[in-house]
């Protein structure tokens, strides 16, 4: 997997991890087994009674067991959402 998130360097990816947990960030680094450094990252906490809170986290490191999911980000798209109306529930984690 580390070798095909290359091409995500410097761009704004979100990473889905095995905890549920969604985290948007510029991906700045990573190495072999795909631990991964995000910059100006944003965790989004979903809620079904309520819209999507983002919780700023800046630099964060996201070990590479505990990725599920790694996606570029439309970043036009992205910006176009409203997410203050946006309620779901929130991911249960990964079950192995």
């Amino acid at each position: 997997m580390a070798a095909m998130i290359e091409s995500y360097v410097d761009k704004v990816v979100q990473i889905v991890t095995n905890d549920g947990r969604n985290i948007v960030g510029v991906l700045k680094g990573f190495d072999q087994t795909t631990n991964v450094i995000l910059e100006d990252c944003n965790e989004r906490v979903f809620s079904s009674t309520a819209g999507v809170e983002q919780v700023a986290l800046g630099l964060y490191i996201v070990r590479g067991d505990n990725i599920a999911v790694v996606g570029e980000i439309d970043q036009e798209a992205d910006a176009a959402l409203q997410l203050d109306d946006i309620m779901a529930e929130p991911l249960k984690p990964v079950v192995h």
